[in-house]
């Protein structure tokens, strides 16, 4: 039996408040959904030094890139928008040498939420800072009152979200405000919401397996097909497609 891939995972992290300590966590969806489609998680804590990073990622054979608060939109050359949540600077530090580190090394990543937003941006992409200002027309993509708020996808063929979601009608949870502007150079958009905001890419080299979803496979509002996801990312690793399990 070949050995189970060893798949990274990165943290939220939240600094020290009056409230309480400094602390490190992740959705328990992230690890589930690895070790379902079956990978072993790896927790990556946020690291300060490149050196430690490149040590990690030697031993490992793909990354799963979480979702969270915003990117700091000043550390890409434009200003951040009122209704941005930011994520902690420790965090994005390390998010951001992390994903420097993985696009060099074309390592197979899977980057969801603000994760491919950071992947698109650190190969060259930009972001709509706020769809309700920058696409008026668009459909909310985001329910303060409603956390499954979801919205219709539209796939695109010979892709991996055709290969998950087969045909028929698709809806996906929706919980950003930010999204992909100007796709990076060397990807494809492979799923779209009706109104044309981009939910789903793909690398487009041949060698390097690299999906991003704005939507979250490993949300509780996540349905049994978008769990598929963390499947197709770990078959595209090791080229082996789970047995199918039948239920009695």
């Amino acid at each position: 039996m070949a050995a189970k891939p060893l798949i990274g995972i990165n943290m939220d992290y939240r600094s020290s408040r009056r409230e309480h300590e400094a602390l490190s966590f992740i959705a328990a969806g992230y690890f589930d959904g690895v070790t379902n489609a079956g990978g072993i998680p790896v927790i990556l804590p946020p690291l300060t030094d490149e050196d430690d990073i490149a040590r990690l990622l030697d031993m490992l054979d793909g990354v799963v890139l979480v979702g969270g608060a915003d990117v700091d939109s000043r550390r890409d050359g434009f200003m951040i928008h009122p209704a941005s949540r930011q994520m902690d600077v420790r965090r994005e530090d390390f998010d951001r040498m992390l994903v420097k580190a993985i696009c060099q090394r074309q390592m197979p990543v899977l980057a969801i939420g603000s994760g491919m937003q950071l992947l698109n941006i650190t190969e060259g992409g930009t972001l709509f800072q706020h769809l309700p200002e920058d696409l008026p027309k668009a459909m909310p993509h985001k329910d303060p009152l409603d956390t499954a708020h979801r919205h219709g996808l539209e796939v695109v063929a010979g892709s991996a979200m055709e290969r998950i979601y087969g045909d028929g009608e698709i809806r996906v949870n929706s919980m950003h405000h930010m999204a992909i502007d100007d796709l990076a150079p060397g990807f494809r958009v492979t799923a779209r919401a009706p109104d044309g905001v981009i939910e789903a890419i793909e690398s487009t080299l041949e060698n390097w397996v690299a999906i991003g979803t704005q939507f979250h496979p490993e949300a509780e509002s996540a349905s049994a097909l978008d769990v598929k996801v963390f499947e197709e990312f770990v078959v595209g690793i090791t080229g082996v497609v789970p047995e199918v399990r039948l239920v009695a």
